[in-house]
């Protein structure tokens, strides 16, 4: 799967903090069990087992991301003049007058609202192999919008 070096750091910061979150959530069900022998199930017990499954299916989850990742080469990206899986591509929506940078990235790092737009995404597959001065076009519910590329890096 591919992924940055940026994204795997992410994915291992985040599976850090969630082992701690599953340690936290452990003693907390300890606890209660120790408090309340005869009681099973009950009120908070339950909101922190429900937690506690969330969590170990993320740690699953990034597990497999980061046992499968293939971490994109940065110096290939460097000086590329067309968009890649890696490239940061300024785009200017049309008829928009300001401009827009966006990472096109593996599914495992999206991140929409920071930019990060996966090369699977209507979006980050029209942007793919595009050049400065390119203008692409992508189908969407609401219509088809064209976005021209102003720079890549």
């Amino acid at each position: 799967m591919p992924i940055t070096a940026d994204g795997l750091q992410r994915l291992r910061d985040e599976l850090l903090t969630l082992k701690e979150r599953r340690r936290e959530a452990a003693e907390l069900i300890q606890q209660s069990r120790e408090d309340s022998p005869g009681a099973r199930d009950e009120g908070d017990g339950n909101e922190t087992k429900n937690e506690q499954a969330f969590i170990e299916g993320r740690i699953l989850e990034i597990e497999a991301v980061i046992s499968a990742a293939e971490i994109i080469d940065e110096q290939e990206i460097q000086g590329s003049d067309v968009v890649r899986l890696g490239s940061t591509v300024t785009v200017r929506p049309m008829p928009k007058r300001t401009d827009v940078d966006y990472r096109i990235v593996g599914p495992a790092e999206v991140d929409p609202k920071n930019g990060l737009l996966s090369d699977e995404s209507p979006v980050g597959k029209a942007l793919l192999g595009a050049k400065v001065g390119d203008t692409v076009e992508v189908a969407t519910p609401t219509g088809v919008r064209k976005f021209k590329v102003k720079a890549i890096s």
